[in-house]
Order: structure tokens, then C-alpha cells, then sequence
């Protein structure tokens, strides 16, 4: 566990029953040099056809000052169902979106859609925040 105090939670431990873009973070315990977090639920719509889209989504990343909670991300990735997005730019979004809460060192983001019309998708989003210098090892 941290020796920092935990930021007030407003999704973690509250009932929250519809999507949302707030993304919460708490503070990066000692030690912990890279982060994973995956999920094979999530939806989109192609923004031409309307027609769904499924996505499986890695988030990869060496943490600065703070570390993703869960619940929050689940429910980001829930309010993407309605909307338009193609592959490629929803791994840019993603990357962008959680770099911008959790100030990481170093960030990957790769969507994979789901075939559809037999062919699958992957796209990746990387962004290094520290000296080209600091080498990341990569897994």
C-alpha cells in the first residue's frame, strides 16, 4: 500500500450506472515500474455505416505519478458504445485521454477491432514523455 493519502473517489465504491469519461486516478506505489490493463469488451460504431464494432483494448504504461483505477476505466470504455470512432483514432484518443490524467513516463495504447468483412484491425498509440536516453523495456 502507499504511504500517500488516497484521493476521494467519485466512481470507486459509489453506484454509477451509466458511462462516463472521468477517468480516476490514485498515486503510484513504490516499486511499481509498468502497468497493463486490458479489456476484449469494448464497443464502438464505425462512423460511416453505424454499424457496431468490437474492440479489444491494451493500455501499457510506465507510471509517473499516478496509477488508473479500474472501475473508472471500465466505465470510460462503456461511453464509447454510441459513438463513431475508427480504429486508429480511437487508440490515439485513448493514449491521449489517460496520458492526460496519469502524466506517465512512457505510453501504449493498441486497439485490436474485431473482424468484420474478414478483416481485423490493430492500431497503436505510443508516446514517451522522458529523455530518449531513459530505455524502456519492452515485453
Amino acid at each position: 500500500m502507499t504511504d500517500q493519502p488516497l484521493p476521494p473517489f467519485e466512481i470507486l465504491g459509489h453506484k454509477v450506472a451509466e458511462p462516463r469519461r472521468q477517468l480516476e486516478t490514485f498515486p503510484t506505489p513504490a516499486g511499481v515500474t509498468r502497468v497493463v490493463l486490458e479489456s476484449d469488451e469494448v464497443t464502438s460504431l464505425c462512423p460511416v455505416t453505424g454499424q457496431p464494432d468490437y474492440e479489444a483494448i491494451r493500455i501499457e504504461f510506465v507510471p509517473g505519478p499516478f496509477c488508473l483505477e479500474s472501475k473508472s476505466l471500465k466505465l470510460y470504455f462503456w461511453s464509447f458504445r454510441n459513438e463513431g470512432h475508427f480504429c486508429e483514432a480511437l487508440s490515439a484518443l485513448v493514449a491521449e485521454d489517460v496520458a492526460a490524467v496519469l502524466s506517465p513516463l512512457w505510453i501504449k495504447v493498441t486497439v485490436s477491432q474485431k473482424p468484420r468483412g474478414g478483416i481485423t484491425i490493430t492500431a497503436e498509440t505510443e508516446r514517451s514523455f522522458r529523455p530518449e536516453s531513459a530505455k524502456i523495456s519492452k515485453t
